[in-house]
């Protein structure tokens, strides 16, 4: 079980705006996927706050999101594309978490991490 107490308001909000008529794994990804895609406020700032094995980047590593991965590569996770070294790269927003940045923004990344820290899955 997660560490994350359960947010009913959260709970709601992903269930009737994020999800609302998902059928199965794949519906849930779109649906996720678009609700990012509409509430982060592109380009914006970012810091990372986890490694992963799959990512370059390190706990601290500041970086500028520009934009959604792909749908296909975000089927299984949300995935973000940050420029790092003059190219686009695509990154877990699991990852992030936004610095300075808009209330929509920041209520969208904190809803994705919820998601993550509850341990649901598409």
């Amino acid at each position: 079980m997660s560490d994350i107490e359960k947010d009913e308001a959260r709970e709601e909000r992903i269930h009737m705006d994020i999800i609302v008529d998902a059928n199965g794994g794949d519906e849930q990804a779109l649906g996720w996927y678009y609700y990012l895609e509409e509430k982060l406020q592109f380009p914006f700032r970012a810091r990372c706050i986890a490694e992963r094995e799959i990512s370059s980047l390190r706990v601290g590593d500041k970086v500028e999101v520009v934009g959604m991965a792909s749908e296909d590569e975000c089927n299984s996770e949300m995935f973000v594309k940050i420029k790092l070294r003059n190219r686009s790269l695509a990154v877990p927003l699991a990852q992030l978490e936004g610095v300075k940045v808009g209330e929509e923004t920041s209520e969208a990344i904190a809803d994705w991490h919820y998601w993550v820290g509850r341990g649901y899955q598409f």
